[in-house]
């Protein structure tokens, strides 16, 4: 016998059926067109009778609904509504309705749905109890009725069938199977009673409605902003969210359950356990699938996972965060993208980030096992907890970039915003984790030749320097910092980090003796192809002349902190005249650097100086500055109005940039477009134009992006009103 025939169900012998993991849709029948009441007389089909009632026409009423429940952007035929609001359904029979007439809706989702699990719901308008979705009659119109039926607040998400049964006597007669008739139920932060509530409609239009974003990247002191299409109302969207879902095995009855959901999503937006839908790369080897900086947005990711059901290639931080955001805001809840500039990810999961130096003050990069990310994005949903204390629910982290497994996958949160402020580093879900990414000590420590550390310098305040997340209705970020921590050295955060402490969170306890020496790394900025200026101030708070053996290290990074290239090591000696400052400066010429960096551009500078009695240390990250697109739009900004995109470039450099991939995208605008460029020459201009008819009215931006083997992330953006 073949092993395929020996096959056996997990669920028999343990459940009565299998539980229901998928929410795909077919045109098969749920029930039969006559269903016999189970103490009737058996009968085949409802009596005749001139004057019974039966179902010609129901009508989800799109145009009536999705102003009401803010939906109407959603690229469907279906109606979409949210839970916790009344929505109206027009059914036209032969007959007016008569006071004997008996009738429900029932509205079902996924396979063998049921009522003791949520998923097959009866509406009912009259006396008879029916299910927990209330339902009236509105009003009525010669042989059309309007409906109104309310799900309930914890209703499950997702995509339900609809069935109109009428009371025939010995039996109920339903409505064929028609898919037209299907509705999507998502949650709803316009409902008080539904845990994804957010009471601010400034914030709801941005958290729940925006379809476009901005991530915020570089270093704390030179942000740069990256645009980026969420696209959650795309054709194809919502079904590929509900997709990841029924891959994830999500038991449908758990499809109401805002934490599990969150949480399922988390694991699923990445492939590293599960089949999820992008796939990590933090090499600078992308030769398998597309570099993470050359995506636009998260539309043409989530339609091929779809479609394909194979994980999608690349993905980095800000490719999660913007994938798992269209996830979240498609199926209705809060969400926006967070950046933490200067990021810990220590090996050990303490509170202490360790960097290791040799004996002459260069780098250890073979024994240093912890990193500082320039930046890490993830995400923030405004949710209730009810599984918390109160006073822990509104925003929590979320995180879907593969870090640290929760719970067996790898996944993170959502972790209570308040509780990583307050210390309570004990509470579901990973709040330790979260709290050591914006709290972590840097810890220099000097490396004997017998491999004993030897701490000389602690720096409390560099991780976590700065949270930004996009501002309400506008580009620009805004700091948020003091939502994640007190002020570093304030009394709150004394107790704070004393309560983490107790908590088992291990702290550097180093009583370092008090300097009066310091150092500080300055760079200008500058463009890629342009010499590097590097000038280290020495600054000297004591009555003697110091002197100071020092090592200025330079390197190319990844933005993860990891080096790519090693660039310069300069060793030099120094005194420094008491209470005055002096500088060193060291030069790098564009021939030096260009070479090594590959597709990365940023620069890492690390000194460290050696005094008779003391010692000191101080880190520079230098991004260097690439050119724009220029992106120009002609036309009547009208819906399905053509109009022309334009995008521009002329090569500055020196080098030729070789396989070059252009994609310009927009919301509501135009679908993912692409042009292939196999060399662009020094000074050699490139022009595409591009037609689209948009789609949707309001402010709309097109985003462009230029992604080449030898340089990553040229970008342009251009925003238009379109008129309806």
């Amino acid at each position: 016998m073949s092993p395929s025939k020996n096959k056996f169900d997990h669920h028999k012998g343990r459940f009565v059926e299998k539980v229901s993991t998928s929410n795909r849709v077919g045109l098969e029948e749920d029930f039969p067109e006559f269903e016999a009441f189970p103490d009737a007389p058996t009968a085949r089909a409802p009596a005749p009778a001139a004057a019974s009632l039966s179902v010609l026409k129901v009508n989800m009423g799109q145009q009536i609904n999705e102003p009401q429940h803010r939906t109407g952007f959603y690229d469907t035929p279906n109606l979409v509504v949210r839970r916790g609001q009344e929505f109206l359904v027009k059914v036209t029979f032969n007959r007016p309705l008569a006071q004997s007439d008996d009738f429900q809706l029932e509205f079902l989702i996924g396979k063998g749905p049921t009522p003791t699990r949520g998923s097959l719901v009866v509406v009912t308008f009259n006396s008879r109890v029916g299910g927990p979705w209330s339902g009236r009659i509105v009003g009525s119109q010669g042989v059309t009725v309007a409906l109104g039926i309310t799900p309930t607040p914890n209703a499950i998400v997702g995509r339900y069938r609809t069935y109109v049964a009428v009371v025939m006597g010995t039996g109920m007669l339903r409505t064929k199977r028609n898919a037209a008739t299907d509705l999507y139920v998502l949650f709803n932060a316009w409902c008080k009673d539904d845990d994804v509530f957010l009471p601010n409609e400034a914030e709801r239009n941005e958290y729940v409605l925006n379809d476009h974003g901005v991530m915020y990247q570089g270093s704390y002191d030179d942000v740069n902003f990256k645009d980026w299409v969420y696209g959650q109302f795309e054709r194809g969207v919502l079904d590929a969210c509900i997709y990841i879902l029924d891959a994830a095995n999500t038991p449908i009855g758990d499809r109401g359950d805002i934490i599990k959901m969150v949480r399922m999503g988390a694991a699923m937006i990445n492939s590293q356990d599960d089949n999820g839908v992008c796939v990590g790369n933090w090499s600078d080897n992308f030769s398998m699938g597309r570099s993470p900086t050359s995506w636009t947005g998260s539309v043409e990711i989530l339609l091929q996972y779809a479609q394909t059901g194979v994980p999608v290639s690349f993905a980095q931080c800000w490719v999660f965060a913007g994938v798992f955001n269209t996830f979240l805001r498609a199926l209705g809840i809060p969400a926006r993208t967070i950046t933490n500039f200067n990021s810990a990810h220590d090996s050990n999961g303490n509170l202490k980030t360790d960097l290791i130096f040799l004996p002459d003050g260069s780098p250890d990069t073979v024994n240093t096992r912890d990193s500082i990310w320039n930046y890490h994005c993830w995400n923030e949903v405004f949710i209730r907890r009810y599984d918390l204390p109160p006073g822990l629910g509104g925003w929590q982290a979320v995180d879907a970039t593969p870090q640290e497994t929760s719970d067996g996958y790898y996944r993170c949160g959502p972790a209570s915003i308040i509780s990583i402020k307050e210390g309570l580093i004990y509470h579901s879900y990973d709040a330790r984790f979260v709290f050591s990414e914006v709290n972590s000590d840097i810890i220099f420590s000097k490396r004997d030749r017998y491999g004993t550390l030897t701490p000389y310098r602690v720096e409390r305040d560099y991780i976590g320097r700065a949270i930004y997340t996009k501002s309400l209705g506008s580009d620009s970020p805004v700091n948020i910092t003091q939502t994640y921590k007190y002020p570093i050295g304030s009394a709150e955060d004394h107790r704070t980090m004393a309560r983490a402490d107790e908590y088992g969170l291990e702290r550097d306890q180093s009583e370092l003796p008090e300097t009066t020496l310091s150092v500080f790394i300055n760079a200008s900025q500058v463009n890629l192809g342009k010499d590097v200026i590097v000038q280290v101030d020495f600054l000297n708070q004591s009555n003697v002349p110091t002197t100071i053996q020092a090592n200025l290290t330079g390197s190319v990074i990844f933005y993860t902190g990891i080096r790519a290239s090693y660039l310069k090591n300069h060793n030099f000696t120094i005194t420094v005249p008491a209470n005055q400052r002096k500088s060193e400066m060291m030069k790098i010429t564009a021939a030096e650097y260009v070479h090594l960096l590959g597709t990365q551009r940023c620069l890492h500078f690390v000194v460290s100086g050696q005094a008779e009695d003391e010692a000191v240390a101080a880190i520079k990250v230098l991004m260097l500055q690439i050119p724009t697109l220029t992106v120009t739009l002609s036309g009547v900004p009208k819906v399905q109005q053509e109009m022309f995109a334009k995008v521009t470039f002329t090569n500055p450099f020196n080098f030729a940039l070789q396989a070059c991939s252009l994609s310009m995208e927009g919301a509501g605008v135009m679908r993912e477009k692409t042009r292939f460029y196999r060399v662009i020459e020094p000074q050699t201009s490139i022009s595409w134009k591009e037609s689209f008819n948009p789609q949707r009215a309001g402010k709309r931006c097109l985003v462009a992006v230029m992604d080449c083997s030898n340089l990553c992330e040229l970008r342009g953006v251009a925003r238009v009103h379109v008129t309806p």
